[in-house]
């Protein structure tokens, strides 16, 4: 018998073993050539729901009233960001142009997402008020990863200087952003991975070996290592950066004890359930849970030009230091000094 043959006699009889919730309902995903539950192609997690539950809801379930009132709101907010279609050239200027047009367009589902058929008020689950159970260092972190300075490059955000990118699509866990949602899965022999289209990072899931490299050594999107669990690919990612990871409605920060454990689950032909679980005591009070649906986008992904060394951080920063030297050149003013009779 050929090894690939082997692979797949073997995984296919690991699956059918298994079960799952998925299989449960009824709905069996298809099988790759490895025999996996296939996860494979284009998916974006484009939606207006937010990480934490903004306070116009009342429970995880959104109302009617409440969806509508949460979308009108930030269609109101973006305004002219969001684009509803092509400019007409023969259109008269306006009089006094503002400010400077908007040359790109928010790539964005303003709706709630939606999972079961239910609309969602928030990714978080777990805690049921739907918001980060930070401890005060956690609080602390998420604040201070956020505090920009001018003093040098190091001290500009991270996204600014295409480290990572902006809203966090990357991760992990993977967030909605505005743009560039999109995220293409490859499933091969011994790993799993997952390409974000916005700064091109690229997250390597390694499924032969469940051991996670030395404790010292923490890439910007941490350790991943996977798993099959019936239809689910389970991925454990420890070793994960103190970066920030920022979210529609607020982020957070992990300690070095920080563990995220994602769940991926195909539970239709076009829905792909994306849940997982941070526990990071040093951060949190508890472990927390959250979900998120994925559907399939149009693709194909397109080319993030974002790179170092661009204009706009050298200019942020020559501009910090032309500030100084005007407020060093400004004459101080003093109180005259008092005397006695």
């Amino acid at each position: 018998m050929r090894p690939h043959v082997m692979i797949t006699v073997a995984a296919s009889l690991a699956l059918a073993l298994a079960g799952t919730a998925a299989q449960a309902g009824g709905y069996r995903p298809p099988r790759n050539a490895l025999g996996q539950p296939d996860l494979s192609g284009l998916w974006t997690n484009s939606s207006l729901t937010m990480l934490q539950r903004p306070p116009i809801f009342k429970a995880l379930v959104a109302t009617d009233a409440e969806a509508a009132m949460m979308e009108a709101g930030f269609k109101k907010l973006v305004g002219d960001i969001v684009s509803t279609g092509p400019v007409d050239p023969a259109a008269p200027a306006p009089a006094v142009v503002k400010e400077a047009p908007q040359a790109d367009f928010l790539e964005m589902d303003l709706h709630l997402a939606r999972i079961d058929g239910q609309m969602r008020s928030s990714w978080i689950v777990e805690p049921a008020d739907g918001r980060l159970p930070f401890t005060d260092a956690g609080r602390k972190a998420a604040k201070d990863a956020n505090a920009e300075t001018f003093d040098g490059p190091e001290g500009r955000p991270l996204s600014e200087r295409c480290l990572t990118a902006v809203g966090s699509p990357e991760g992990p866990p993977m967030m909605n952003s505005g743009f560039n949602a999109n995220y293409l899965i490859t499933q091969s022999p011994g790993y799993v991975t997952i390409e974000i289209e916005m700064n091109h990072d690229l997250r390597v899931i390694r499924m032969d070996d469940r051991r996670h490299i030395p404790a010292a050594m923490r890439p910007w999107l941490g350790d991943s290592v996977g798993w099959w669990e019936g239809d689910t690919l389970v991925v454990e990612t420890t070793n994960l950066h103190d970066t920030y990871v920022s979210s529609l409605g607020g982020g957070f920060a992990y300690s070095p004890q920080g563990r995220l454990t994602e769940r991926f689950t195909r539970t239709a032909k076009d829905r792909l359930l994306y849940e997982f679980t941070v526990d990071d005591p040093a951060m949190f009070k508890q472990a927390w849970r959250a979900q998120m649906p994925m559907r399939p986008a149009a693709g194909p992904i397109y080319e993030y030009a974002c790179h170092e060394g661009n204009y706009s951080l050298a200019n942020a920063l020559s501009g910090a230091r032309a500030e100084e030297r005007v407020a060093a050149a400004a004459p101080t003013t003093s109180k005259p000094t008092e005397t006695k009779p």
